[in-house]
């Protein structure tokens, strides 16, 4: 709505250029905002003011100038005048529902654009630490993300949705302790039990999985569970690839899905 009111307007400067009322140059950003108050209507302008220097004349004057020329539009209902030269505009109320239809004729193109043609944007996020299932924390993260990308395609641009693993580092280690401790068949209450280590149950179904010599898939690797307790180097790498998968089964299940997935480890 407010394009179209800034193209009335527009208009109705453009003939007052013509008629000789306003000097050709003057060219001001015209600007709609909402009003305060509803009794002033719904949208109003202060064009009136801007163009008072340029033009050299009072803006009430030419606010009244201003709506004298303003095209019919089943839109508004009416236009009034206020205080030094506010213009306000009334809309016509059975004509805001008129966008209605035209969502529902254009269906999922209503709104896109090209706008953003031939530029690119990577957008990473939920990004979640392979060290445990997801939560709402990133549930969150991945409901933000996945908007913003839809939103930039929208738009036009050529969008990478990138989910950045934190698979390496210290909390890795924990992980792995974590797993090992489960699979030599300690629990979180045993004194053997690693300081850091991950207490939730998820680490006790790593733990059989690895020692079932499961076979899990995570991204473009398959990885097989050696069963071998004293492998940390092999506990690490399932332990990793099962919580991995399960993170991708949860996003998938949300509807949201990535291009790239880039994995910390491959820094080093």
């Amino acid at each position: 709505m407010r394009t179209h009111l800034r193209q009335l307007i527009a208009d109705a400067l453009q003939q007052l250029k013509q008629t000789g009322q306003l000097p050709q140059e003057v060219d001001p950003a015209l600007q709609i905002e909402r009003t305060r108050d509803r009794s002033h209507g719904d949208f109003a302008s202060n064009v009136a003011m801007l163009l008072a220097k340029p033009a050299r004349r009072k803006p009430r004057e030419l606010a009244e100038l201003v709506v004298a020329a303003l095209p019919e539009s089943t839109a508004v209902s009416r236009v009034d005048i206020a205080g030094p030269g506010f213009i306000n505009f009334f809309l016509d109320p059975q004509a805001q529902y008129a966008v209605i239809d035209t969502v529902l004729e254009q269906a999922g193109h209503y709104g896109r654009s090209e706008v953003g043609a031939g530029r690119k944007a990577q957008v990473e996020f939920v990004s979640a630490n392979p060290t445990g299932p997801l939560h709402v924390g990133h549930g969150r993260g991945a409901a933000v993300g996945d908007t913003l990308a839809r939103l930039l395609e929208a738009q036009g641009w050529d969008v990478v949705r990138e989910f950045y693993y934190n698979d390496a580092g210290q909390q890795i280690n924990n992980l792995m302790l974590s797993v090992q401790a489960r699979v030599k068949g300690l629990s979180p209450d045993d004194a053997g039990w690693p300081v850091d280590g991950y207490r939730g149950d998820y680490i006790q179904d790593v733990a059989r999985a690895y020692l079932e010599r499961e076979t899990v898939a995570a991204d473009d690797q398959q990885v097989t569970g050696a069963g071998d307790p004293d492998d940390a180097d092999a506990i690490r790498r399932f332990a990793v690839a099962y919580l991995r998968r399960e993170q991708d089964l949860d996003l998938r299940a949300f509807g949201v899905h990535f291009d790239v997935y880039y994995l910390e480890s491959a820094l080093y």
